[in-house]
């Protein structure tokens, strides 16, 4: 089953990976994690569980868009109720929601962020 992992982060300090530029960090811990992520995205390239995943531009460069009784309204941003904005995602391919999990906790950006680990349905929506 795939899964989609999103990866929060706070737009104040924007960059990718956002983990890196977490204020307070030292050199060696941002090294430290930074090897600890490419570790993860190696084994999961390799064990064919990583489908895709990519960076997203900074929220300030998020359009939302809502259909109206008046037609199209476009505004800018993303306007989330929360500091966190969603900073990127991957798509993997599990065989339990527990691996999947088990990957997402391992993203460095748990220590600063939140991940959220979905399921996604297939056409038919069935398997869940």
């Amino acid at each position: 089953m795939k899964y989609l992992v999103l990866i929060y982060s706070n737009p104040t300090t924007w960059a990718h990976p956002s983990f890196l530029h977490h204020e307070g960090s030292t050199e060696d811990e941002r090294k430290a994690m930074l090897a600890q992520f490419e570790d993860l995205m190696g084994e999961i390239a390799e064990s064919g569980e990583l489908v895709d995943g990519q960076p997203l531009a900074a929220p300030a460069l998020a359009k939302t868009i809502r259909a109206r009784a008046a037609g199209l309204e476009t505004v800018d941003g993303p306007f989330a109720e929360s500091k966190e904005q969603l900073a990127g995602f991957f798509v993997i391919d599990c065989e339990t929601p527990e691996r999947a999990a088990e990957i997402a906790g391992r993203l460095p950006d748990t220590r600063f962020g939140a991940v959220e680990v979905r399921p996604i349905m297939s056409g038919s929506g069935m398997e869940m």
